[in-house]
């Protein structure tokens, strides 16, 4: 007889726990994509790219080998063999990344392994666990500890017209005033 009791009372306490389970672990996933600063979770886009420009992405399971163009933000996480040139936008070598081709684009970040030439009007970031082998030409450059480089670096100030104004609005600045310049 209470046999029967037994599991009417557990089947109507199961679904509310059930819930109770399946809401819990998200809190504790989110700590996990805090530690990961590089990548946003909307759409991997990287950080820095806003949401009036599309980022195209190429994934770890593609291999391209010619001319890759475009206008608009890369990310690839494939393998290319050939030639990127993104004029006026941003390239993003992801971390499973192997890119054996020259570079052209406004900003160029590496978390993959890259060989061949760089070209970025703006900056050039190598990341930790990121690899270049090649020249490098750009107006900024950043490279991390832990980043493996090889090759040669040419800083090109001519994308920069207002260098000249800005030692001059820092000099004419009041002593007590704070002159900042960007790098």
């Amino acid at each position: 007889m209470w046999g029967n009791k037994k599991p009417d009372a557990a089947q109507a306490g199961q679904p509310a726990q059930k819930n109770l389970q399946t809401n819990q672990p998200s809190k504790p996933a989110s700590p996990a994509w805090e530690d990961k600063p590089a990548m946003s979770t909307d759409a991997m886009r990287p950080l820095g790219a806003t949401a009036d420009r599309a980022t195209a992405r190429l994934g770890a399971s593609l291999h391209v080998k010619g001319e890759i163009s475009g206008n608009e933000d890369l990310l690839i996480d494939g393998s290319v063999e050939g030639l990127i040139t993104l004029d006026e936008r941003k390239l993003t070598v992801g971390p499973s990344a192997k890119v054996t081709a020259d570079i052209i684009a406004r900003e160029v970040v590496v978390y993959g392994n890259v060989k061949g030439n760089l070209r970025a009007k703006d900056r050039i970031e190598i990341k930790k666990d990121g690899s270049v082998n090649g020249d490098l030409t750009t107006s900024r450059i950043m490279i991390e500890d832990g980043a493996y480089f090889k090759g040669s670096i040419e800083i090109d100030k001519s994308p920069e017209k207002d260098s000249g104004h800005a030692f001059a609005r820092s000099s004419a600045a009041p002593a007590g005033a704070a002159a900042t310049k960007t790098i």
